[in-house]
């Protein structure tokens, strides 16, 4: 149809010297560490943690525990709206792309492209949407069809022809589990993703997420003293490498560490049944400086911008196009 929606790719290397582009989200994880004073050391202690807890987990053949390397790429997608909206092109969601060096071997592998996931519909749906639905009303619901458009905007990417011809396999995002849910350890035990844990009920992120076609399942790897959550479309254990996966977990249980310390830089490992709480007080902070209020303002902020230039003005032609792909 006239009114479908293609895509382009833009990446920027994330290292000590990142600066963020003007059209970045400035919720996104590497935007947050790369403001202020702190920037270069926060960025730069940043990737020795990660770096650190890659050689952790790929022990084997790695007796200095300094082997491997990770590089990661910000990608940055914009849609471009139909032919009527020629030069128009909107950004839409960031991921992360991961490379593992091996400095034995002088080789670069390819990583998982994923892991952290950042959108302006989904700051949109969250941070206005939902807050006003609830505004007067006495128990907490969702609005009618939540999550469908940025649902169906993702599943349209992943499956476009831009993705395939950029990245290798379906990408998987890892994120904290939710504060609001209890886990229960299971006897499934991964050697690289660690202790399955399971929850009775989905998270309202869990559903979201099942919206744009990903299963979620919850591992805390080993050494780690939480459960990750891992939102994949194929096969978790299977689709990805030892090395592919543990890029993926190092990456994000450092950026987790930062921005979520209460959880995962506690001071004590969760237990059979677990609960991950905010307001938890024995843990420990990182060397790097995050201003989490400010991200909560700003992901309001954000998401009144992406209702203003994006939900607003192309209401119509955004209901024609969610409507045609009723199906995906």
């Amino acid at each position: 149809m006239n009114n479908d929606f293609t895509f382009t790719l833009k990446s920027i290397r994330f290292d000590e010297n990142y600066q963020p582009s003007d059209n970045t989200r400035i919720t996104t994880n590497f935007a947050n560490l790369a403001r202020g004073s702190s920037r270069q050391e926060n960025l730069r202690n940043t990737l020795r943690m990660i770096n650190n807890r890659f050689n952790v987990l790929a022990h084997w053949d790695n007796p200095n525990g300094d082997r491997y390397a990770v590089e990661l790429d910000i990608i940055s997608i914009e849609m471009q709206m139909g032919a009527a909206n020629a030069g128009n092109a909107l950004p839409l969601i960031e991921i992360l792309k991961t490379h593992i060096i091996d400095m034995r071997t002088n080789t670069r592998i390819e990583g998982i492209t994923g892991n952290n996931f950042s959108s302006y519909v989904r700051d949109y749906d969250f941070s206005v949407l939902l807050l006003e639905h609830n505004q007067n009303q006495s128990g907490f619901s969702t609005p009618e069809n939540f999550g469908d458009l940025h649902g169906k905007l993702f599943k349209h990417f992943v499956n476009s022809i831009t993705y395939r011809e950029h990245f290798r396999k379906q990408p998987v995002i890892c994120l904290s589990v939710s504060s609001s849910k209890t886990y229960h350890r299971t006897e499934n035990q991964h050697p690289v993703l660690g202790v399955e844990y399971q929850q009775d009920e989905y998270s309202l992120t869990d559903e979201y997420f099942d919206k744009m076609g990903l299963k979620v399942r919850y591992f805390m790897p080993p050494g780690s003293v939480a459960p990750l959550a891992f939102y994949f479309s194929g096969d978790l254990l299977n689709d990805y490498t030892d090395l592919e996966l543990i890029g993926t977990i190092s990456t994000m249980e450092a950026f987790q560490k930062i921005y979520r310390p209460e959880i995962y830089n506690a001071n004590s490992a969760a237990g059979k049944s677990y609960q991950p709480s905010l307001k938890h007080q024995d843990y420990s902070l990182t060397r790097i400086v995050y201003d989490r209020e400010e991200r909560s303002r700003l992901a309001i902020e954000q998401g009144k911008f992406v209702e203003e230039h994006f939900i607003k003005p192309h209401q119509t032609l955004l209901a024609q196009w969610s409507a045609a792909h009723h199906a995906l």
